[in-house]
């Protein structure tokens, strides 16, 4: 089984951060560091803070829920 925090990684990376024009340009758009981004397209994951992962839901308009719905957790 998939680790919880590597799964939110996982999508986050390959369904947010892939369509920006760069890492630096995500974090600035979603109020985080670009450090935050790099450890996000980590290979091993990152424990990503719940303020985190809400700063950038926030910044699309999406739920802490919805997101949840949207990695079918």
């Amino acid at each position: 089984m998939i680790d919880i925090n590597k799964k939110i990684c996982n999508y986050i990376s390959d369904n947010w951060i892939s369509e920006s024009k760069s890492n630096r340009s995500f974090a600035i758009d979603h109020n985080i560091d670009e450090k935050t981004v790099r450890k996000i397209l980590k290979e091993e994951g990152y424990r990503i803070p719940i303020n985190t992962l809400h700063k950038i839901c926030e910044s699309r308009e999406l739920k802490l829920s919805s997101f949840f719905k949207l990695l079918e957790i």
